[in-house]
């Protein structure tokens, strides 16, 4: 029986350093406890949106402690951590993503009022992180769920990018684009942001849910705590710790999936470096009856083509938030011999890609990526890989300096 690839455990390990660096609760706990000692003795009311609002919350109760009166979650199904059943006082809503689903209008109501509830005596903190858009939504009068649901189906379904996809539904919104801050009246609030949109900024993450109000001024202090350009920095030194050349991409992917695949191949390639790091978040076109997948699938399966047959190439592409598209998967792992073994299951690479059934054929060469929930959402991460299985290998002994080039 042959040993393991050590280099599939390499780029799992790199991966795992990236998350490690963006984890919602260290990210939170870290942020609120440089400041402990300039914050006022106010009792603090929480509210946590997003797929890392688990996370996020635990970091502020380990910071924050007995300073936190009341704490409101608002995540996706299945991401609710045990910590947050087994202890009392939380307020927790699963909802829907990708597709809002009648639970995202009630959890909207629900944020809603929260806010108006707030008393004058306590400091409100809001922690946002992707996927609120979909989890949360107050729809303006004359606008009703059906016009929502066929705005998503279709913004998703034409692959329409981030931040437009996010405008478009803060124009349907009672809550997003601003709306909530200004309907807090002026008054004091923090909000902490995990980013997944390009430019990390606060007007575009969720829609906006805590962005500036464009219509009055408000009083809220916003901070990023965490985006993929941290996950990809970290992924960059934990390669070079174990002597690797690194190239570390200088700006975020976008676009459309097929051609980030041939850019990707591309560089692995006609470049040096045995690492090269890549952070963004790509599009896909659906077909009318999309199969089994997401992007980083799609992504994975677009590449193995390209470096079929050269065997020290293989790629990572995975969602930070352990999930892609509507599966439970993080992504793909794929190496020179992915259409070699799906052929041998008589698959066919080009006909899965077109009916966007990616998530099929990796599960039967056994090249699916499965995290579960990772605390985390700051888009999505991409690590090519150079190098001989003999290679990998000796990275045990530890020999080698550390060697990185930005791109």
């Amino acid at each position: 029986m042959n040993s393991p690839d050590p280099r599939r455990q390499l780029l799992l390990e790199l991966f795992r350093a990236g998350l490690a660096r963006v984890d919602g609760r260290s990210c939170v706990r870290n942020a609120l406890t440089a400041d402990l000692a300039s914050r006022s003795t106010r009792p603090i009311w929480i509210a946590a949106i997003g797929k890392a609002a688990s996370s996020m919350v635990l970091g502020a109760h380990d910071a924050l402690g007995t300073a936190i009166e009341r704490t409101l979650v608002i995540t996706k199904d299945g991401h609710v951590l045990p910590q947050l059943t087994a202890t009392p006082g939380f307020e927790i809503h699963e909802s829907a993503h990708p597709m809002p689903d009648e639970r995202s209008l009630a959890a909207g109501a629900r944020l809603l009022r929260w806010v108006d509830e707030l008393p004058e005596f306590v400091d409100p903190l809001f922690l946002i992180s992707g996927g609120s858009s979909s989890l949360v939504e107050v729809l303006e009068a004359g606008t009703t769920f059906a016009d929502l649901e066929r705005m998503t189906s279709q913004g998703l379904g034409e692959g329409i990018a981030i931040g437009e996809l996010n405008a478009r539904r803060s124009r349907l919104s009672l809550i997003k684009g601003g709306r909530l801050a200004a309907r807090l009246n002026g008054r004091v609030a923090r909000a902490l942001f995990i980013s997944d949109v390009p430019g990390d900024d606060p007007a575009v993450i969720g829609s906006g849910l805590l962005g500036p109000s464009g219509v009055t001024p408000d009083r809220v202090e916003r901070t990023v705590i965490a985006s993929i350009d941290h996950a990809m920095q970290s992924v960059a030194a934990a390669a070079m710790e174990l002597g690797l050349e690194v190239g570390l991409s200088s700006r975020r992917f976008d676009g459309d999936v097929m051609r980030l695949a041939v850019r990707f191949a591309h560089e692995l390639h006609l470049n040096t470096s045995e690492v090269r790091v890549w952070g963004g978040e790509s599009t896909v076109q659906l077909p009318e009856h999309p199969g089994r997948g997401g992007r980083n699938q799609h992504l994975g399966l677009a590449t193995a083509r390209l470096i079929a047959g050269h065997s020290d190439l293989m790629l990572l592409a995975a969602g930070t938030d352990g999930t892609d598209g509507a599966t439970d998967d993080a992504g793909a792992l794929v190496d020179a011999e992915t259409c070699a073994r799906l052929a041998l299951v008589e698959f066919d690479a080009d006909s899965c890609l077109q009916r966007a059934d990616s998530g099929t054929a990796l599960a039967a060469t056994g090249d699916l990526v499965h995290t579960g929930p990772t605390g985390t959402n700051v888009g999505d991460l991409v690590i090519g890989l150079k190098l001989s299985a003999e290679s990998a290998r000796s990275l045990q002994d530890g020999r080698g300096g550390a060697r990185s080039r930005v791109l």
